[in-house]
């Protein structure tokens, strides 16, 4: 075994989950039952069988197409969410301005 790499995808898998919708559903989860060996077990092996299921499908994927290209996919993939996430869809942001003003007009009038 590469422990190296081990070590590797510990540590980004561990920093990109902190915080993540799975952690705040986990937290939710436990925090609304009696069982939270259970929620953590739950997402243990949703955790586990998705990253097999990535890692399977990144070794086939791979022997088709070239590392280079890949990385490149996935550095453009991350550029164009990270342009989504900093210049909102004005159509969403001047529906959600409208229905603010609305809910507000409303608030004032009852």
């Amino acid at each position: 075994m590469d422990w190296q790499l081990f070590g590797l995808s510990f540590i980004t898998v561990f920093m990109a989950e902190i915080g993540d919708k799975s952690q705040l559903v986990a937290i939710a989860l436990s925090g609304t039952s009696r069982s939270p060996g259970a929620v953590f077990f739950g997402t243990v092996a949703a955790l586990i069988l998705a990253s097999f299921l990535g890692a399977i499908a990144g070794g086939e994927v791979a022997q088709f197409l070239p590392a280079r290209f890949l990385k490149a996919m996935a550095a453009i993939g991350f550029v164009l969410i990270a342009l989504r996430l900093l210049w909102p869809n004005s159509d969403l942001v001047s529906r959600q301005d409208a229905k603010a003003q609305r809910e507000e007009k409303n608030f004032f009038t009852t």
